[in-house]
């Protein structure tokens, strides 16, 4: 086997032009797939990168005045397509004075409610009842940092009293997820607003006029849900409708588009590879066999020193191989001068964002394993071709 492989690779570099022509054909068809396959890559990645980098994408809110309870909110909870779940207070009540604890200046900001796991906190913030996220627009305002005690004031026109709730700054939102002046604080907290609002009393906080509240009957206006995955969106936000009968807005339509241009792009992308690949295929087909063809006196001279019909058929095999890994070569090469001259010239704003023409390193060596498996297979009919070539007879042909 050793001097059928010493006597291929000779023999395939002596004979460079046509070595060179079939590198050609691969390099023409593998390129423009490869450029093709990373443009899809970058465009489609850096979407979704958008989409996942903003948690809002997987929210779901209901719309208008509804009446959910915590019963609702764990069935919710339990659903295969559900992340984090949060009831919602009445609309009318969500909005309180925010100042330092101990300061002068406040700002007027909105309070929403969230919890551990809440998409809009980040990784590894941990919101205890006393606790509050709020948004930057907010923290530069009044000048707050995490670690800070701020108090949320509330005040009725019918209530003698302010209620003020003190809560300790955990962390700051970033501006490209929570926009404005925000409060995110434990579902108890807007609960305990509402129900000052609604004239209860609250001795515990300094307020002892109004109704008991063990007489409070507590009811929720709307459910805030995030989907666990994009594909989850659509259908938890269908299902929620149904079952709940209330409407909702998502940014469904958005990501049904993004996710269906993926599904487009992958599936123009492998009508092109396949419609290539049976171009590239013909070629290399005959291309093969025409060398097995054109040296058929060589090969009977093989079958002459007594080298086994198994072993000459390894002959074009071999070279097609060499081929294989001298076109990928090339043509790994060519693609990347052609993603970097594409990122020079293109001003998408996905260089930052992770590159316009991506590859990564487990595609390109699933990519090499395919063509190389590929180049193989083509080359059978010349490998078929060489071990039925009887010595004798062509020697008698070209006596």
């Amino acid at each position: 086997m050793k001097l059928i492989v010493g006597l291929s690779l000779r023999d395939l570099f002596q004979d460079w032009v046509h070595l060179l022509c079939n590198v050609a054909v691969m390099v023409g068809v593998i390129v423009p797939l490869l450029v093709l396959f990373g443009v899809r890559n970058g465009v489609y990645d850096a979407l979704l990168g958008q989409l996942l980098n903003n948690p809002a994408t997987l929210q779901i809110d209901t719309r208008g005045n509804n009446s959910f309870t915590q019963a609702d909110a764990d069935e919710l909870r339990g659903w295969p397509e559900a992340g984090f779940v949060t009831l919602k207070t009445r609309s009318l009540f969500d909005y309180v004075n925010v100042r330092e604890t101990g300061g002068r200046g406040k700002r007027e900001a909105i309070i929403a409610p969230s919890g551990n796991g809440d998409p809009m906190l980040g990784p590894g913030v941990r919101l205890g009842p006393d606790d509050a996220a709020i948004s930057t627009a907010l923290a530069t305002q009044l000048n707050l940092t995490p670690g800070q005690s701020i108090d949320l004031i509330t005040q009725a026109p019918d209530r003698p009293r302010q209620l003020v709730l003190p809560v300790r700054v955990i962390a700051i939102i970033p501006e490209d997820r929570l926009s404005g002046r925000v409060v995110l604080a434990a579902l108890d907290k807007l609960d305990l607003i509402e129900a000052f609002y609604d004239e209860y009393a609250l001795p515990e906080h300094g307020i002892t006029a109004g109704k008991p509240l063990d007489q409070r009957v507590v009811d929720f206006e709307g459910i805030r849900a995030y989907a666990k995955r994009l594909q989850d969106l659509a259908p938890l936000q269908a299902r929620i409708e149904e079952r709940f009968g209330v409407a909702t807005e998502a940014a469904t339509s958005r990501v049904t588009s993004v996710l269906g241009l993926g599904r487009n792009l992958g599936l123009a992308l492998a009508l092109t590879a396949f419609v290539a690949g049976i171009g590239l295929a013909a070629a290399l087909v005959f291309g093969f066999w025409g060398e097995v063809a054109r040296k058929r006196q060589m090969i009977a001279h093989l079958g002459l020193l007594g080298i086994s019909q198994w072993h000459v058929s390894a002959f074009p095999v071999i070279q097609a191989l060499v081929t294989a890994i001298l076109g990928l070569a090339v043509s790994f090469i060519l693609f990347a001068i052609a993603a970097a001259a594409a990122e020079q010239l293109f001003e998408t704003g996905l260089t930052e964002q992770g590159g316009l023409v991506v590859i990564g390193w487990g595609q390109a060596l699933i990519i090499c394993i395919g063509v190389m498996v590929f180049v193989m297979l083509a080359s059978l009919v010349a490998a078929r071709s060489a071990q039925r070539t009887d010595p004798a007879t062509v020697l008698r042909e070209f006596s």
